[in-house]
């Protein structure tokens, strides 16, 4: 019998969080595990896709990366600003505050 591992597939949307554990066998990748998590099957806009990106506690994985016991595979949900952005407009909006008490 192959020898098994325990690992957890996470997904989180604003309004819905799931965070999977299964058993895997050795020599599972990191999109294997998130495909027989079942989780496409709980997030209707959640594609198979190759541009999913993957990640294995914050930091960024490969599909193909295989995984080791207690790996928790994450799925990165598209950013909608760029932080660059973000933080570009944010200081924008400070110095306007700043310029309007002045």
């Amino acid at each position: 019998m192959p020898e098994k591992l325990n690992v957890e597939v996470a997904y989180a949307e604003p309004e819905k969080q799931l965070i999977k554990s299964l058993q895997i066998e050795v020599g599972t990748t990191a999109i294997e595990a998130v495909r027989h998590s079942g989780i496409f099957e709980e997030f209707a806009g959640l594609q198979d896709s190759g541009e999913l990106e993957l990640g294995i506690f914050g930091k960024k994985c490969e599909h193909g990366e295989v995984l080791q016991a207690g790996d928790r595979v994450e799925i990165y949900r598209p950013l909608l600003v760029d932080p660059m952005q973000a933080r570009r407009l944010k200081a924008q909006a400070t110095q306007r505050r700043e310029k309007g008490q002045g």
